[in-house]
């Protein structure tokens, strides 16, 4: 028999031993005559594991496949006709594809051997930090990683083979030469550096980086040359191996609504596991709509005691903490937005009792389709100073909690001019739509201690239009892009100059393709948007030279999917956002040229069993038989 490091190789695969304690049984079995009882019990012990996790199937019991790497692809034999007995995720780690999602912009040198290891074995030295918060931060995001690697030795429930010789240990050395904040900001260099090499028996894994958020990149990287092989019931890792790496753009984010419907915690943090796994960067919670305002916050209580859908359905200070703390660790800012002046309900209503006047107009009003695009309808009183006190109070309020005082979101999309005319029928609703957001600003300005963020977006909607875009302060306001992408509109934003995040609805809309939840229609977006449409969709590629249009350079500062929720609640959401939003991830952070070609599919079907490990529920690519034979499908 072969040697391990022998044996796990490209050109030769892993030899197991295939005469195991099921066969000797069977033989045992066959010369007793083979009972129908006993046959019975057999039966049984294979019906149990076919609801197991993948990587558990083979668990305690003869494999019935082995996958063999020809010509670059993993091509799946029944075992009884092959003397190479190895499991689907080693070949797949040891053949053509790198396996690694997202894909890495700079050079990747892989090693074609394996070797055991354990995660209690893998331990953390930072040789280098700018400070002592990135310290701390650099052994919290470490523990998260080597937790994430032990959730794959928990799925392990077969006996360890003995044969496969004794686990390496794993020293993970980290230098972070640059920022000494923490925090994920806008002009954040995220790039790391990983190489891993054997030294005597201990691999020796060294990240170096500009920040914690690229040194967190690369732990990231690390746990996905980490891998479960369930024929051994070991974690393998890669021998050696060499990756450069840095996103292509600055802005990577995923927004979810949790106030059409409440999302629970645990939920929310498994969502941001999920992003910092595929590396997005931002999430964007959009926290508050006409619908529900589930923020207790101490700045404006009454928001949400008048607001939330329940005390069940609030989100306290302490989670919001508990999502900002869990959210930096993997790299990720949390952008919480207040959406206004439009999309506003019963949170605002509380203010002639309070003394204050009317805080909101129109709100629940019917018939609602005159005033709004979904019931209930509600914007907030332009002309009422107290508005503008509590939106000083409550920026005020999340920038405290989030820490996140570069970039603010105010929402600002289908403001009703019908509602507004009602009430002021002396003012253009346009001017009164301008003045509402050159006031919020400076509510901003001054929540955020006399200084406006780098960056505060908008929505696109009339008011980012010609000839009011002309008039937004183009220093400060960037803009979220959510109309279709061969919208005029959609396209004038960026040749104006703006800065602007792409969440192009007939694109990065994840919530389309489930029809309407207010007729029988299809919905306002059309067709379900599939994980291939959204990788494949690059708009910032059909920008027109400036010297041939007069139009400014476009800045393109990253993209968004978007997860709406009117027909999505608790307990659904893992299916309806994964795998898509890795798909998001990796145009994002590499944007190569290809589309979803047959090394992407495998990449995206590995990186979901690694979701699945982490307690996430992504959909399904396709079929089983398909990740058992992934080129036949193709």
């Amino acid at each position: 028999m072969k040697s391990w490091g022998e044996s796990l190789g490209r050109g030769a695969s892993a030899h197991f031993s295939r005469v195991g304690w099921l066969r000797r049984a069977l033989l045992l079995l066959a010369a007793a005559a083979c009972t129908a009882a006993a046959l019975l019990y057999w039966r049984q012990q294979l019906d149990d594991r076919a609801h197991r996790p993948l990587h558990n199937l083979y668990a305690g019991i003869e494999p019935q496949w082995t996958w063999i790497c020809r010509n670059e692809r993993c091509e799946r034999l029944p075992a009884s006709e092959s003397t190479i007995l190895q499991s689907l995720p080693t070949c797949n780690m040891l053949c053509a594809s790198t396996q690694l999602w997202p894909q890495p912009t700079g050079p990747v040198s892989l090693a074609t051997a394996a070797v055991p290891v354990r995660a209690d074995g893998i331990s953390l030295k930072v040789t280098a930090s700018p400070s002592r918060e990135v310290t701390e931060h650099l052994n919290d995001a470490f523990a998260l990683m080597r937790d994430d690697i032990k959730s794959l030795e928990k799925t392990a429930d077969g006996k360890r083979r003995s044969d496969i010789g004794s686990p390496r240990d794993i020293l993970v050395r980290v230098a972070v030469n640059g920022s000494a904040d923490v925090r994920l900001r806008l002009d954040t260099d995220e790039s790391y550096k990983l190489s891993i090499r054997p030294n005597g028996y201990t691999l020796v894994a060294d990240i170096t980086a500009h920040s914690f958020c690229g040194a967190r990149h690369g732990f990231e990287t690390l746990s996905q040359l980490i891998w479960l092989d369930p024929y051994a019931s070991s974690l393998l890792a890669l021998e050696a191996a060499s990756v450069e790496d840095a996103p292509r753009f600055h802005y990577r984010g995923l927004l979810l609504d949790t106030a059409r419907n409440y999302f629970p915690v645990p939920e929310l943090l498994r969502t941001i596991d999920a992003m910092g796994a595929c590396k997005l960067n931002t999430f964007h919670w959009h926290a508050s709509d006409s619908q529900s305002f589930p923020l207790r916050l101490n700045s404006a209580p009454q928001l949400a005691q008048h607001g939330a859908y329940g005390p069940g359905a609030i989100y306290t200070p302490d989670d919001i903490r508990a999502i900002v703390r869990r959210a930096r660790l993997r790299g990720i800012r949390v952008l919480i937005e207040i959406d206004a002046p439009a999309h506003v309900g019963r949170a605002w209503a509380w203010g002639p009792a309070a003394g204050l006047g009317h805080l909101a107009h129109c709100i629940e009003v019917e018939p609602w389709s005159a005033f709004c695009g979904e019931p209930p309808c509600g914007q907030l009183n332009p002309r009422n100073p107290h508005v503008y006190d509590l939106l000083e109070r409550v920026y005020t309020e999340i920038i405290q909690l989030t820490g996140v005082d570069d970039i603010f979101h105010i929402g600002g999309d289908e403001v009703s001019e019908r509602c507004w005319t009602q009430h002021f029928n002396d003012t253009d609703p346009m001017d009164l739509w301008l003045d509402f957001t050159n006031r919020a600003m400076l509510a901003l300005n001054r929540a955020n201690g006399g200084k406006l963020p780098e960056l505060t977006l908008l929505w696109s909607s009339r008011l980012t239009r010609s000839p009011y875009l002309e008039r937004l302060d183009r220093k400060h306001i960037g803009i979220q892009v959510w109309g279709a992408s061969r919208w005029p509109e959609s396209r004038a934003v960026l040749d104006a100059g703006f800065r602007s995040i792409i969440s192009h609805v007939d694109a990065w809309y994840l919530d389309c393709g489930f029809g309407s939840w207010r007729d029988s229609s299809d919905g306002h977006c059309g067709p379900y948007r599939s994980w291939q449409q959204i990788y494949e969709h690059r708009p910032w590629t059909e920008e027109a030279p400036a010297a041939a249009t007069g139009a400014e350079p476009w800045r393109v500062e990253g993209g968004a999917a978007c997860q709406w929720t009117e027909q999505l609640a608790a307990g659904g959401l893992d299916a309806r956002v994964w795998p898509r939003a890795a798909a998001l991830a990796e145009r994002l952070w590499a944007d190569r040229a290809e589309g979803a070609a047959a090394d992407v599919y495998l990449r995206l079907d590995t990186q979901r069993a690694r979701l699945l490990a982490r307690g996430v529920r992504p959909a399904p690519l396709w079929p089983r038989w398909c990740s058992h034979n992934p080129h036949a499908c193709l």
